[in-house]
């Protein structure tokens, strides 16, 4: 999703800032960042419609399954 890195980069750094000078001080308010998370999470969910993937397919857990090495044109032949 690069039409999101630049969005990713600046909530990850501003994640650290908190994360380092505020929570592991005591503070766990985490409205710091939240203008900068909400703003990349829509980039990546238009992104990702952009791009037809559903949000359901990204969360599927494959490591460990029958699934796992198989690529996704035979998953979706062998799971009808």
């Amino acid at each position: 999703m690069e039409a999101c890195l630049h969005l990713k980069k600046e909530y990850d750094a501003c994640f650290n800032v908190w994360f380092s000078e505020k929570f592991l001080k005591g503070d766990s308010n985490d409205e710091m960042c939240a203008q900068l998370l909400k703003v990349y999470k829509a980039c990546v969910e238009k992104t990702m419609k952009e791009n037809h993937i559903e949000v359901k397919d990204a969360e599927i857990n494959y490591l460990g399954t029958d699934k796992e090495c198989i690529p996704p044109s035979l998953n979706d032949k062998k799971s009808k």
